[in-house]
């Protein structure tokens, strides 16, 4: 079962008894969205995830897989870069320009941290990036365009390192550290759903941490060179709580996500809200039941989201002021396309889609 809607009919049939009792009507009685999932052949754990349309994206995880399906998600091609797999490498996150082009971030330390990038969909992969530091740990990556683009590390010597590409990632430098402010003692991000490093625009750039007595959100409007950090609301002080996941959808109003990943620990207060490009956070009214890893936008909509964790997706409708979940099942990552098609990704292979 497919959902093939738009991003708003998405939100409306969600929502409203009507628009449900209508998608009855066009595709049948009983029927109900949900995440459809597809069969991708592996128990691979998906944290990274580049939704490029409702036909093609790309999934990496655990093990060293690196997937790429061209039709909605019948066939998923194993693509993942020769060795990786032997290697054992952590793939946490990927960003996909096309269905050819994309770049995949291993995470680890020293040298596990790695970033390659293949031009032919995943048939050849060059590697732009080893870490040679040792007290290096990187998370997340993401892209302004199809050559600017930044990677994110934990702290090291007291505040967090940035790479980054101008050339689409064949190539990365370590951005000077004098306009980053200090680190907290033990903050750092998380490699939970590749969405601890989001951007929106030519130049604006957001970076998630948690594992300190405040978990923060660091912003950017100059491509990484120089940094402002906000306090949020979602609790931190302990090594497993903080913000897990960001995503804006313009340089203004944005959604963090996050808890406390134990999944035997409450997360209350698991999201929260900016207006104003992340100066400051409001938490959410009515937030998710649970903690959550992932959220993004529902294209063609003014405010409606999406958030993902091990026990469920939940849907706003008002910008994240207000969750409600609509599915059970667990998931990692979300990503929507233009067109208005949405995929998520998690744990046991599960790589599902929506439209």
């Amino acid at each position: 079962m497919s959902w093939g809607l738009c991003g708003a009919a998405l939100a409306a049939t969600l929502v409203t008894p009507a628009a449900q009792a209508a998608a009855g009507e066009q595709h049948g009685p009983g029927h109900r969205p949900a995440w459809t999932l597809t069969e991708t052949g592996t128990d691979a754990r998906f944290r990274g995830l580049a939704a490029v349309s409702s036909r093609t994206a790309w999934a990496a995880g655990s093990k060293g897989t690196v997937l790429r399906t061209t039709d909605g998600g019948r066939h998923w091609r194993d693509v993942s870069p020769p060795g990786a797999t032997e290697a054992a490498l952590e793939f946490r996150d990927i960003e996909a320009f096309d269905a050819r082009r994309a770049v995949v971030l291993a995470i680890g330390e020293g040298d596990a941290s790695r970033v390659f990038r293949t031009d032919d969909g995943g048939t050849t992969w060059t590697e732009s990036f080893r870490n040679t530091d040792a007290r290096a740990f990187y998370d997340c990556l993401t892209f302004f365009d199809s050559r600017h683009g930044l990677a994110m590390s934990d702290p090291v010597d007291g505040t967090f390192r940035i790479l980054s590409t101008a050339d689409g990632g064949r190539s990365w430098k370590v951005l000077p550290t004098t306009g980053m402010p200090d680190a907290l003692a033990g903050e750092a991000g998380f490699a939970a759903s590749g969405q601890c490093l989001v951007s929106s625009g030519p130049k604006d750039v957001w970076l998630a941490t948690g594992g300190a007595a405040t978990a923060r959100v660091l912003h950017s409007a100059d491509r990484g060179l120089t940094w402002t950090a906000t306090a949020s609301t979602i609790p931190a002080g302990d090594p497993a709580r903080g913000v897990f996941g960001l995503a804006f959808r313009d340089r203004t109003r944005g959604i963090a996500v996050g808890g406390d990943y134990r999944a035997d620990q409450a997360s209350p207060n698991a999201a929260a809200v900016t207006g104003n490009g992340g100066r400051s956070w409001q938490q959410s009214t009515t937030a998710p039941p649970a903690y959550r890893s992932g959220v993004a936008w529902v294209p063609h909509t003014r405010s409606t989201a999406l958030a993902v964790g091990p026990t469920g997706t939940d849907l706003t409708t008002d910008g994240g002021r207000t969750w409600r979940t609509v599915d059970a099942g667990s998931y990692d990552t979300v990503d929507c396309t233009p067109d208005g098609g949405c995929w998520a990704a998690g744990e046991k292979g599960r790589i599902a889609r929506l439209g």
